[in-house]
């Protein structure tokens, strides 16, 4: 690897001989370094960021938004111990229904079956879900909802903390949400 060098130039002065310092070489450990780091980098893999895609929407002053369509808009509302409010509709026809979180891929399965029925399977009409974590959600509760979103492979979903109907905030209130 490393290699000592010593020089042969001692001259003798007055009976002594003057010992050279020695220098050593490292080109070789350097070349070896350069080496086992490329042989690393080219035979392990980089892993990938697995960040979820949000979108929260835009505020009403900015820009007119159309409705979300009624007969295939689901509202979820995170409440405190573990437990959401779900609703189809808007919020004046809303039959509300308080489920644990753990039950919201067996609710959004139901609802997507109610919106492929009563549009008869047509594709462009898929399920669009509205997600608003109460001040007395848990962050948990909240990644649960957006993984159950990733998994039921929902296509449109949004973000609105800012939001809260007056209907909503009271049955949440009266459920002790």
């Amino acid at each position: 690897m490393a290699t000592l060098n010593e020089s042969q130039s001692g001259n003798a002065v007055k009976g002594r001989t003057k010992k050279p310092t020695p220098k050593v070489d490292l080109t070789a450990m350097v070349d070896l370094m350069f080496l086992l780091t490329t042989f690393f980098m080219l035979t392990t893999t980089l892993s990938q960021l697995n960040a979820a895609d949000i979108a929260k929407p835009i505020n009403k002053h900015d820009i007119d938004l159309a409705p979300f369509p009624e007969s295939r808009t689901m509202t979820i509302v995170l409440g405190k111990d573990n437990k959401a409010v779900s609703y189809m509709g808007t919020i004046e026809k809303a039959n509300m229904k308080v489920i644990p979180v753990a039950d919201l891929q067996k609710e959004i399965k139901s609802n997507e079956l109610l919106v492929a029925a009563t549009h008869q399977n047509n594709p462009a009409k898929y399920m669009i879900v509205i997600i608003k974590p109460g001040k007395t959600a848990k962050f948990q509760n909240f990644v649960d909802v957006i993984d159950e979103m990733k998994i039921a492979d929902i296509k449109s979903y949004s973000i609105d903390d800012d939001h809260f109907a007056e209907k909503e905030l009271v049955f949440m209130k009266n459920n002790n949400l």
